[in-house]
């Protein structure tokens, strides 16, 4: 971490996802003097304030003394931002978080080839975010690991081999959340169909996913080996598993990530086109 402490880093955009990387860096030692805020929303710009941060809604002023400039700005206003800003980024990284925003649109609306992608995660928001990177040859090792320390302030960092994994890591860990949220929803309600409190369901399914996590983490054993291990022969696990394979689970949770990845392929070529 310790090159990252010595630079100045500038946030396009300081909302929730900015904000976590932003606490994730100040837990990491960075002092708040060396981080500026761009964002046009008054409310946001008071709360970042208050955390001893830069604050401005002048991106061409928060980017000037920047050695990193992070984009965190909704796809939909990528081009709007970026155009006058064209030409600003000589001796800058340009990092990314723009969903769908591919390395070629923001070279050309930016003037630069010194740009990281990246596909966080929500659970950054709690320092435990999965995050895949993806960057051309313009960026050399050092930019390389500058983006990855700014990064692992709040979990894991992975590059990926080709920009094209980037929509891959969108379908497996950037919607990845929403999978598990969804799963525990339906075994909440299933424990209250069964008679649990909603409180009592609700307890033991979150602590369970989290132990399940854990485990899965910390053992030299696969999630394959690890479920193989708690399924007794003709036991209730078992029973539970086999209405999961008649229902075709596993097929159907790979057809959705399919799914998953050919929209991100999509709406990065739809922000392709708008940018234009």
């Amino acid at each position: 971490m310790s090159a990252a402490l010595n630079c100045n880093i500038s946030f396009i955009g300081g909302g929730n996802m900015a904000q976590a990387l932003i606490g994730g860096l100040i837990s990491r030692g960075l002092p708040p003097t060396r981080i500026t805020v761009s964002d046009p929303v008054e409310k946001v710009r008071a709360l970042l304030a208050e955390k001893d941060l830069h604050v401005t809604d002048d991106n061409a002023a928060a980017i000037r003394d920047a050695d990193i400039v992070l984009f965190a700005v909704k796809p939909q206003v990528l081009a709007s931002v970026l155009k006058p800003l064209k030409g600003l980024f000589e001796g800058k990284l340009v990092m990314s978080i723009v969903a769908g925003a591919e390395i070629t649109t923001i070279a050309q609306l930016l003037e630069t080839n010194r740009i990281v992608r990246v596909m966080p995660n929500t659970p950054a928001l709690v320092q435990t975010g999965a995050h895949g990177l993806y960057a051309t040859d313009a960026v050399d090792a050092q930019d390389r690991e500058l983006a990855s320390q700014v990064l692992a302030a709040t979990g894991l960092t992975l590059w990926v081999n080709s920009e094209e994994q980037i929509d891959a890591v969108t379908a497996v860990s950037g919607s990845g959340p929403a999978y598990f949220f969804y799963m525990m929803e339906s075994m909440i309600r299933a424990g209250k169909n069964l008679g649990l409190d909603e409180k009592v369901a609700t307890a033991l399914t979150l602590q369970t996913a989290l132990g399940a996590a854990q485990m899965a983490i910390t053992s030299a054993n696969s999630p394959a080996e690890l479920r193989k291990n708690v399924t007794s022969p003709n036991g209730t696990t078992q029973a539970a598993l086999e209405v999961f394979d008649r229902a075709q689970i596993s097929q159907n949770i790979q057809a959705a990530l399919a799914a998953a990845q050919k929209r991100s392929q999509e709406l990065a070529q739809e922000l392709s086109e708008s940018s234009k």
